[in-house]
C-alpha cells in the first residue's frame, strides 16, 4: 500500500500527520511511504530521519496520490484535485461541517475523519480529540501565565509577599483537566465549572475546588449527564444560575480558561461582555472556543463574545487569547500524539 503525507497548509498549522517513529511501524509492514519534503520540518522532524525511517521525500502532487494519503487538517480547495479518485483520506476533517463534506465526496475521495471515532476505552488510541486537546490546556496555561503581569505562585521573599494567582477553569473535559494540572504545578489556586456532575471527583483529585452549581429539575440532571464524553447543552434556567456563579468568581479572578465546545453547535457563552468589564485589570482571559461561538458584533467569538480567532486582544483591561490552534503551538509532542 502507498502512503502518502503530504505537508500541511492552512495558516498556523505546524503538525505533521505521521513521525519518523510512525512511518518506520508502516515500512516495517512492508507499506511504501512517500513524505513530502519538508512536512516535518515546523514539527522539528527534518527530511532525513524520515530518510532513515524508510520514506521516501516527494513532492506534494507525488504525496496526494497515494492510495491512502494522512493529513492533520482538511485538504484545502486548492488541495483537493491532487488526490486521485478513490483515493483513502485519514484526518481531522470537522465531519459537523455539511459543506466541507461534500467537497471531499465530490472529489471522489473516501474519507476517514478521526473526530468520529467513538470516545470508549478501546478507542482510546484513535481519540485524536482528547491528545490534541490534552496539549491544548498545557498550552493554554502558559500562554496566560506568559500574558498575566504578576507571578503565578505565591512568593515569599525579603521585599514582601506575592499572593498567588486565582485561576478559574470553565469547562472540565480533557483540556479542562490538564489546564488545572498545569495551573496547579505553577502554584496558582484554582477553581474549577462544569456541567457534568460527575466531574467533581476529578476536578477535587488535582486540587482544584469545584463550583457547583445545584440542578432544579429533572430536565437539568438530565443534559448533565452528557453523552459519550461530551457534554450536552444545557437548560436556560441552569445556564442563567452558572453565569450568576462565573460572573462573581471571574470578578475575584485573574486568569480565565474557557474550554467549552458542543460538537455540531455553536461553543456555549460563558464569560459575558459585562463579566469582562467586572474582571481585574490586567487579568487574562484564554477561550479555548474562539472562532466559534455565537456571533457578535459581525464574527464569531467564543466561549467570550469579545474573543477574536487568532489574536490576542485587549478589552476592558482584560488580555483575551483566540488562538485556534493551541495544539499547534507544542508540534513535535502534538504530531507525535496524533
Amino acid at each position: 500500500m502507498k502512503i502518502g503525507i503530504p505537508a500541511e497548509t492552512r495558516p498556523h498549522e505546524m503538525r505533521v500527520a505521521a513521525t519518523p517513529e510512525t512511518v518506520k511501524k508502516l515500512v516495517s509492514q512492508g507499506h511504501l511511504v512517500h513524505i513530502q519534503s519538508g512536512a516535518g520540518v515546523s514539527a522539528s522532524y527534518p527530511d532525513d530521519v524520515y530518510l532513515t525511517a524508510g520514506a521516501q521525500l516527494v513532492d506534494a502532487p507525488a504525496a496526494f496520490r497515494a492510495d491512502i494519503v494522512l493529513k492533520v487538517q482538511a485538504p484545502t480547495d486548492s488541495e483537493l484535485p491532487l488526490f486521485k479518485r478513490g483515493g483513502v483520506l485519514i484526518g481531522m476533517l470537522d465531519p459537523f461541517d455539511a459543506d466541507n463534506t461534500a467537497r471531499l465526496a465530490t472529489a471522489g475521495v473516501t474519507a476517514f475523519a478521526l473526530e468520529a471515532a467513538p470516545r470508549t476505552t478501546r478507542a482510546q488510541s484513535l481519540d485524536v480529540l482528547s491528545s490534541q486537546a490534552n496539549i491544548a490546556g498545557y498550552k493554554a496555561v502558559l500562554l496566560a501565565a506568559t500574558l498575566y503581569p504578576r507571578f503565578m505562585p505565591m512568593l515569599m521573599t525579603a521585599a514582601g509577599t506575592v499572593k498567588a494567582a486565582r485561576v478559574l477553569i470553565l469547562g472540565a473535559g480533557v483540556a479542562g483537566l490538564q489546564a488545572i494540572a498545569t495551573a496547579k504545578r505553577l502554584g496558582a489556586v484554582i477553581e474549577a465549572s462544569d456541567v457534568r456532575p460527575a466531574v467533581k471527583e476529578q476536578i477535587e483529585s488535582l486540587g482544584a475546588k469545584f463550583l457547583d452549581v445545584p440542578y432544579e429539575t429533572d430536565e437539568e440532571r438530565e443534559a448533565a449527564q452528557g453523552v459519550g464524553g461530551y457534554a450536552r447543552p444545557m437548560p436556560p434556567s441552569w445556564l442563567t444560575r452558572q453565569s450568576a456563579l462565573v460572573h462573581e468568581r471571574a470578578k475575584q479572578a485573574d486568569v480565565v480558561i474557557s474550554t467549552a465546545l458542543i460538537p455540531g453547535r455553536a461553543a456555549p457563552t460563558l464569560i459575558s461582555v459585562d463579566t469582562v468589564q467586572a474582571m481585574k485589570p490586567g487579568s487574562v482571559l484564554v477561550d479555548l472556543a474562539a472562532g466559534r461561538g455565537a456571533e457578535y458584533e459581525g464574527q464569531r467569538g467564543g466561549n467570550c463574545p469579545l474573543t477574536e480567532a487568532d489574536k490576542v486582544v485587549i478589552k476592558h483591561g482584560v488580555t483575551i487569547v483566540g488562538y485556534t490552534n493551541l495544539a499547534s503551538m507544542v508540534p513535535a509532542d502534538a504530531s507525535s500524539l496524533y
